[in-house]
């Protein structure tokens, strides 16, 4: 999926200026794919990557790692997948049981104000 965008007026970005009504034709492939972004290792399936955030994996540059796109032209199916994710994730982690250590300490905890009357163990 590639970007299209319009620029509405003239700007100045980096070292260049862009007149106004330049069609702006931005690749998804070529940030996604940089060694200089990512690494020398950029081609190689590396999840780890993210491990701490997308944020901290690309330096903060969200200019970096837009697999939906960006802006006013997101991808229609974010929110959808995002949830479609969600769901089987929490059907995976069904299959599964994590053990609490045990005698494990039952601390009454309350989300609401004490007023309420409200608490869950």
């Amino acid at each position: 999926m590639d970007i299209y965008r319009k620029v509405e007026r003239e700007v100045r970005l980096g070292t260049l200026t862009l007149p106004a009504n330049l069609l702006l034709y931005i690749t998804t492939l070529a940030p996604h794919h940089d060694p200089k972004i990512w690494g020398e290792d950029v081609h190689l399936f590396k999840p780890e990557r993210f491990l701490e955030g997308i944020a901290k994996a690309t330096n903060n540059n969200i200019a970096t790692f837009f697999p939906f796109g960006i802006g006013p032209g997101t991808c229609v199916g974010l929110n959808f997948v995002t949830t479609e994710v969600k769901i089987a994730l929490s059907m995976i982690l069904q299959c599964y049981a994590f053990p609490f250590p045990q005698p494990m300490s039952t601390h009454n905890f309350s989300f609401l104000p004490f007023a309420h009357n409200m608490e869950f163990k």
